[in-house]
């Protein structure tokens, strides 16, 4: 099992969650491309430190909203869109480059992830532009979703991912950050429920029904509170369920392109 988490989140003076003790833990870093969060130092040095500890880099492109931290819908153009995610993806490969790294997958941030797992339009102009970059780069989604529905006819390797830290409805959405209880912040609550995804592929929504997760990695986000905390019970509790922790991509390390 892969956990993952959203790291480079901080901007100038704002800083946001202990990214280091987080990269402690995880084996695989979505790293802000400085549209919802991030600015060029903070997502070099992510980068770097991601690099220096064997994890896995994945792109966190998002819309343009610094402001809302990406968790707002904001309406593009299809051109807007294909050219705002191939100019993450460009600035964040730059920065994994030069500390000697490289970009492994993309995971949408926020609004535009949740969007993507149920608006087949938009999933397809994000994976047409995921398309164009010079790597091939396989696309973390929600099991189900429309994301992984397209990502399947254009070509593109998708992986599936559940969220150890947010509820879920019973159709397998998450449920929206504005509703009580959506965010999970109970330590040894989050790791029983992500032992459970690990070894029996269920996850129990927020009315009490048990639905399938089959999944690929686990996240955890850097910005709950208690993040740290959180992070190290589920690493335990999956190791005392002896469940192996390992990057979802084999293709981690340096850059290899001549």
């Amino acid at each position: 099992m892969d956990l993952n988490s959203d790291l480079g989140e901080a901007y100038g003076a704002w800083r946001m969650g202990d990214d280091e003790a987080v990269l402690d833990v995880v084996t695989s870093a979505n790293i802000a491309c400085g549209f919802h969060a991030g600015d060029p130092v903070t997502i070099h040095r992510t980068a770097r430190a991601a690099i220096s500890r064997g994890i896995a880099i994945g792109a966190h492109v998002a819309y343009p909203d610094l402001r809302g931290f990406g968790r707002r819908h904001v309406a593009l153009t299809p051109e807007e869109l294909t050219a705002d995610v191939l100019y993450q993806l460009g600035a964040l490969d730059a920065l994994a480059t030069a500390a000697g790294g490289r970009v492994s997958y993309v995971k949408p941030h926020g609004a535009l992830y949740n969007e993507m797992a149920v608006d087949e339009s938009l999933a397809r102009t994000v994976l047409t532009a995921i398309a164009q970059f010079h790597t091939p780069l396989p696309l973390l989604t929600l099991p189900g979703s429309a994301a992984g529905r397209v990502a399947a006819e254009l070509g593109i390797h998708c992986y599936t991912e559940g969220f150890a830290d947010r509820a879920y409805t019973d159709d397998g959405q998450l449920v929206p950050r504005g509703q009580p209880g959506a965010v999970l912040t109970d330590p040894d609550a989050v790791a029983a429920r992500v032992v459970r995804m690990a070894t029996e592929a269920t996850v129990v929504t927020a009315s009490g029904s048990v639905i399938d997760v089959e999944l690929a990695t686990v996240c955890i986000h850097g910005d709950t509170p208690g993040a740290v905390r959180i992070a190290r019970a589920v690493r335990d509790a999956l190791r005392a369920a002896n469940v192996d922790l390992a990057p979802f991509v084999s293709d981690v390390g340096a850059d290899t392109r001549s």
